[in-house]
């Protein structure tokens, strides 16, 4: 056996019981399935917070870069595009705004409360 054999089969045997083991904690927290929807619904704002942190991070960072980009287009516009530092900072922008943007798209369509569009009766409700 190789050493990448070898490691996959450790990989493995490490895994499977890990995994049994988290479905089994799973288990034992929530018995219902509206116990695991709200568990994931829990989750799933962590994750949009997430998303949104990372986008006002990349966006400072592309700024940042596109601000490098036109310092080293002045220190030598035969070498670096102007383009360049053009693109980075709109990119830079539109990703520091884009949280800003969802947040006002989602509040448009769906109001601030974000209401129900339908229910048991099947009219709306808003």
């Amino acid at each position: 056996m190789n050493r990448g054999q070898l490691f996959k089969t450790s990989l493995y045997l490490l895994l499977i019981p890990t995994m049994f083991w988290g479905l089994d904690a799973l288990a034992a927290v929530t018995q219902t399935i509206s116990g695991v929807a709200g568990s994931i619904a829990g989750n799933l704002s962590a994750v949009a917070k997430l998303i949104t942190a990372g986008s006002y991070v990349a966006g400072f960072g592309f700024a940042i870069g596109g601000l490098v980009k036109l310092k080293a287009h002045k220190d030598n516009p035969t070498q670096v595009h102007i383009s360049q530092g053009v693109v980075l900072l709109f990119v830079g922008a539109a990703l520091m705004f884009a949280p800003t943007v969802f947040k006002t798209t989602g509040n448009t369509m769906f109001g601030v409360s974000g209401g129900v569009t339908g229910g048991p009766s099947g009219t709306a409700t808003f």
